[in-house]
């Protein structure tokens, strides 16, 4: 019974609100988010460093880990924005190939199901549009007091895109030995160009995994009726303000709604226009392409002379 008396509130309290701020044509919000993201540098051979050396490096990684967005959204669009900051000195750069890549503006228009990304990588600018995926959430009656917000759980299975970084570990020594074993049994065939440049293009992240499916969990309030959320997320009856997915955290610390200086809500427009699978290939090239270029390091059979 409580858990009806439960839903019947939410319901009332979602209708009320919805009538007020949907009656406005104008109406418009922005909600700051703070994202972290974690790193066990153990993993990627850390434990040979002393405890210093960690902390200067996790130091040097805290602006590409740990920023600030800005989701500024009306009934159906919303853009995503890292808010922009000054960088100390020598931040943010190291593992090269991580700091290659540098989103832009996200946006999203929830009735027509489009995600549109800008999207720099090494040098080049790319505009990624696609439609928006939509998650099979689980809503649950847990509920949780976000600032003066009363959110509420849903969970979701998500599979993860093959170059999401935020996700990216080093391969376990047992996955190594299996994957050798299995290498060295296909090894009795006859070796031709056709197979030695397939083994290339396969082993170019050889020391890299990314796993294909992770559980997302989101705590959302109907008091903002808006089915959105930072980054790629939305779909929920309410703002999401809150995100845990893998290794990322991404919680609002500031709303605003209806603020007196409204910015305008429009599609970025620069770069070359690509869809995710388009674009996830050009970046597979480019990797193989300096994997070649730096003598095929860290790739099992990478080294081989032919």
């Amino acid at each position: 019974m409580n858990q009806f008396y439960k839903l019947l509130a939410i319901l009332c309290l979602t209708l009320s609100i919805s009538t007020y701020n949907y009656a406005q044509q104008d109406f418009q919000g922005q909600a700051y988010y703070q994202t972290k993201t974690t790193m066990d540098l153990d993993n990627w051979g850390g434990r040979q460093m002393s405890e210093q050396q960690k902390k200067q490096i996790m130091e040097r990684m805290k602006t590409m880990l740990e920023k600030t967005y800005v989701l500024t959204f009306s009934q159906t669009e919303s853009t995503y924005k890292e808010e922009e900051k000054l960088e100390a000195p020598g931040s943010g750069r190291g593992f090269g190939m991580m700091s290659s890549f540098t989103g832009g503006s996200q946006y999203k228009n929830i009735k027509d199901k489009q995600m549109i990304q800008e999207q720099e990588f090494f040098g080049k600018q790319f505009l990624i549009v696609d439609e928006i995926t939509e998650l099979d959430w689980e809503l649950s009656g847990e509920t949780r007091q976000i600032g003066q917000y009363m959110c509420f759980k849903a969970t979701a299975v998500k599979k993860v895109d093959e170059f999401d970084w935020t996700s990216m570990r080093r391969r376990s020594r047992d996955d190594d030995k299996k994957e050798d074993k299995e290498k060295s049994q296909d090894s009795v065939k006859t070796e031709t160009d056709s197979t030695a440049t397939d083994s290339t293009s396969k082993d170019f992240m050889a020391d890299i995994e990314v796993p294909k499916e992770i559980t997302v969990t989101a705590w959302y309030t109907p008091q903002i009726p808006v089915s959105n959320g930072p980054g790629e997320y939305g779909g929920l009856p309410g703002l999401i303000l809150e995100i845990n997915a893998d290794r990322t955290t991404m919680l609002c610390s500031k709303i605003v709604l209806n603020p007196s200086e409204k910015e305008t809500i429009k599609k970025p427009t620069k770069g070359k226009e690509v869809t995710r699978k388009e674009y996830n290939a050009i970046m597979k090239q480019k990797m193989e392409e300096m994997r070649e270029m730096y003598g095929g390091r860290g790739g099992r059979g990478g080294g081989r002379g032919r």
